[in-house]
């Protein structure tokens, strides 16, 4: 397990385009998804939050921290933080990649292979 690099100096606003574009991929790859049939996952987003309900019940819920500048993701298996690190959101325990960790929480829930990836 190897730790996170140290995060990337970035100013309020850029920390918020960077947060808001990650939460905009989500959902716009959520709704196509549903338009192609593939799963039918409800996206429900308010402000810094973006809250995602699968057919089976289950959730995952991206948050944005501004103060910390972190996106955090909780899910069944678990609860991340994660920062803007070298051009890329990290985990802040083990350095794996944002889209990584949620395409395989997102898979778990979904009971079915899901690439969230940018």
């Amino acid at each position: 397990m190897s730790a996170a690099p140290a995060a990337t100096p970035l100013s309020d606003a850029d920390y918020h385009a960077r947060a808001r574009a990650v939460l905009d991929h989500i959902e716009a790859l959520v709704d196509r998804w549903l338009d192609e049939d593939l799963i039918d996952i409800d996206s429900h987003r308010s402000g810094g939050l973006l809250e995602l309900s699968f057919p089976n019940g289950t959730k995952i819920v991206i948050n944005t921290q501004p103060p910390l500048q972190e996106l955090w993701l909780a899910a069944r298996g678990g609860g991340y933080h994660f920062r803007f690190c070298e051009g890329a959101w990290l985990d802040t325990k083990d350095a794996t990649e944002f889209h990584a960790v949620l395409s395989r929480e997102g898979s778990a829930q979904a009971g079915k292979a899901l690439d969230f990836s940018a």
